[in-house]
């Protein structure tokens, strides 16, 4: 397939979301929004129709299980990659359960983000 991707960015913290906006731009992939919260991420995610969600899971308002909860109510084949510094099996279990395409672990590298842009595309 191939082809740049457009990415909606949900991550609280600005320096690893300018880390991560930094690194899949220089893939050639296009951040079409960039979200600190949960409430904003529904909304963006809605108008901006994304390819791909980069979402963190803890954020402030709603948690990042229940904003992958509602972007599967609004697009039940969204493909979402979930970013985490959590290593825990239990979330492992409950997210793939929910969908998600591959999970990130914090701290990451920019060879976690080739190899799971690959996967992407």
């Amino acid at each position: 397939m191939g082809g740049i991707i457009k990415i909606l960015l949900i991550e609280d913290n600005e320096q690893t979301r300018y880390v991560i906006k930094s690194l899949l731009q220089k893939l050639g992939h296009e951040i079409v929004g960039e979200a600190e919260d949960g409430d904003k991420a529904v909304q963006y995610f809605t108008s901006l129709k994304p390819d791909v969600v980069f979402l963190d899971i803890i954020l402030p308002g709603k948690s990042g299980v229940e904003v992958l909860e509602d972007l599967r109510r609004v697009d039940p084949k969204t493909r979402v990659v979930v970013i985490t510094a959590v290593d825990q099996e239990e979330i492992d279990r409950r997210l793939s359960g929910k969908g998600v395409h591959a999970i990130l672990r914090k701290p990451f590298s920019f060879g976690d983000f080739k190899t799971l842009m690959a996967s992407l595309t």
